[in-house]
Parts: structure tokens; C-alpha cells; sequence
């Protein structure tokens, strides 16, 4: 098939290019500098330099390109988030949830396109209920901001993807870790882990759901192949609360173990988002991916993946 994939180099872009290269797809890649076109060629796809909010430059290479699937990966985000300035660090990738998704929909409806497989995540649920959470369960639309205006973002996004005239899937991705990513032992969590500054929030009770990058390439893979449109979440088999896995990413890592804090000071140093994570966020459940998408991590259990990945 002919793919175009938006956001060719992000962290997963640069796993699922070569894997839908090797697959024996033709897969053109967008990228939003000239500098990295040549990475894209070694993935061993066709460059194609586009900003999404170009909307002229977007419809030229998408029709140069003539794709039967588009992949929209593209992301805007720091390396290091500072949840103390959330407020402008996450604007511009509320941004391209927003009108870089309108354009990038718009676009593609006037291809020969017949799907579109479109990056979200899976821990925007609200609070409370089930440990592991379906597709089903409603996103946290109540939440502070500007997270609020975050999780709005990512429903625009979801609604405009599975509402195209093409065959729509949103692919809830989990906490990335592996190679690229801020878990990578040369990644900004792993920094902040090292230098102790990530520490145990009240009783560690936020479920987190992880999933390595390469186990969210080859989802993006089976979702370009096969599946009914519509959501579903990406991650392990096995969420977990930040008590037990931070100390074992610490141990893993080489680094002394997190300290504790309590859930007044975390709120007053690190913002409520990041205390909300540490406290109260919930997981996902991966079942219907699996049975619709006929798709199983590779890595289904996190501390596995993390002892491979940190290896």
C-alpha cells in the first residue's frame, strides 16, 4: 500500500517507518524540516517537507504522494515537560490536535485515501472506576486547565478523525518508554529519576499503562492493515501503580531510590496535573485491540519491557 505518515521522525514515526518499509509498503514521509529528509530517506521512505499548517504546501505533497492510507503522528511537545509550565508547553500541541488535525483531515478527504490512523493517548480518562479503563469510559473533560483544554484537544482530534469520510481509527497510545523516549535511560525522566527530583506522591496510587515504542509501532501496522474504524487504546497487558513501578525503573536505572513526599507539597512544587498522575490517574485496557486489531504487545508486562529497554 501507499502510506503517507505525518510526523515521520517523531519517537514512534522513526520505529514505524522502517517497519512499514520492511512490510513492503511504499511509504512516504512528512517531516516539517529539510534537515531531516535524509533521515527519512535511511528509514527508506520518500521525504516530503510540509508544515500541517501550510495548508497549500499539506495538499501538494499529499497528492504527490497519492496515499491509500495517512498515518498522523505528529506531536509539538518538549523534551522535558516542566509541569510548572504546562500552560505554554502544551499550547502548541493543542494546537496540532486542533487545527493541524482540521487540516490534515481536510486534506486527505480530497485524496483517493480510504483510511486514517491518528495518534491519541490513553491516559486522559477521568478519575475513578475501573483500574484499567475501556474505550467506553469517559475522558476527564472536568479537569483543571489547562489540562482541560488538553483533553478538549484530543476530543476534537478523535471526533474529526472518526468522523472523516475515510475509514477513521484513533490509536490511544499508553506512556511511551524505549528507545526516543523521556523513559530511555538517556531520556529527561530518566535524568529527573537519577537526580532524585521524581519522587513518591502521597501513597503512589496513579495506575500508570505503558507501552514500548516498538509495541505501538506494530499496533499503528495492524491498524493500517486491518481493524473497523473507530478507538482503541494502545497499551500493555499489565497497568500499575506509580508505588511499584517508579522504584523499579529507579533500581533499574542505577539510581537511589525515589523519595516521598506528601500530596500537599507535591501540589504546592509540581502543579496538580503531575500530583493528579502520581495519585489518581487510572489505566487502560488493551482488550479490544486485541481482539479487533489482532494485536499483542510484545512486551505485555511494563517491568519486562523496562529491563529489556534500560538493558
Amino acid at each position: 500500500m501507499r502510506i503517507f505518515v505525518a510526523g515521520a521522525t517523531g519517537v514512534i514515526g522513526r520505529r514505524l517507518v522502517p517497519m512499514l518499509v520492511e512490510a513492503g509498503h511504499e511509504v512516504t514521509g512528512m517531516t516539517r524540516s529539510k534537515r531531516k529528509q535524509d533521515l527519512v530517506r535511511e528509514m527508506g521512505a520518500e521525504p516530503a517537507v510540509a508544515d500541517v499548517f501550510n495548508v497549500m504546501r499539506l495538499r501538494d505533497v499529499m497528492q504527490q504522494a497519492d496515499p491509500e492510507v495517512i498515518v498522523h503522528q505528529l506531536t509539538d511537545l518538549p523534551k522535558a515537560l516542566d509541569p510548572r509550565k504546562a500552560e505554554q508547553q502544551t499550547a502548541r500541541n493543542d494546537r496540532i490536535r486542533t487545527e493541524g488535525t482540521a487540516n490534515l483531515v481536510t486534506v486527505a478527504n480530497s485524496t483517493n485515501a480510504r483510511r486514517i490512523v491518528a495518534q491519541s493517548i490513553a491516559f486522559a480518562y477521568g478519575p475513578g472506576g475501573p483500574r484499567a479503563k475501556d474505550e467506553e469510559e469517559a475522558l476527564y473533560d472536568g479537569a483543571p486547565e489547562p489540562w482541560r483544554r488538553s483533553v478538549h484537544a484530543l476530543r476534537y482530534l478523535e471526533r474529526m478523525v472518526t468522523g472523516s469520510q475515510m475509514e477513521g481509527i484513533v490509536l490511544r497510545y499508553g506512556f511511551f518508554y524505549g528507545p526516543g523516549s523521556a523513559y530511555a535511560s538517556d531520556g529527561s525522566f530518566a535524568a529527573q529519576v537519577r537526580r532524585r527530583r521524581f519522587p513518591l506522591v502521597g501513597d503512589g496510587e496513579g495506575i500508570f499503562s505503558f507501552v514500548h515504542v516498538d509495541d505501538a509501532a506494530s499496533a499503528t501496522v495492524a491498524a493500517i492493515e486491518r481493524g473497523w474504524p473507530g478507538v482503541y487504546n494502545i497499551v500493555d497487558d499489565h497497568p500499575a501503580p506509580m508505588r511499584e513501578w517508579l522504584p523499579a525503573y529507579a533500581e533499574l536505572l542505577g539510581a537511589k531510590r525515589p523519595r516521598r513526599v506528601p500530596i500537599w507539597l507535591a501540589r504546592l512544587v509540581a502543579g496538580w496535573y503531575a500530583t493528579y498522575l502520581a495519585t489518581e490517574l487510572r489505566g487502560a485496557s488493551n482488550e479490544r485491540a486485541r481482539r479487533e486489531l489482532g494485536w499483542s504487545p510484545r512486551y505485555p508486562r511494563w517491568r519486562q519491557g523496562f529491563e529489556q529497554a534500560l538493558d
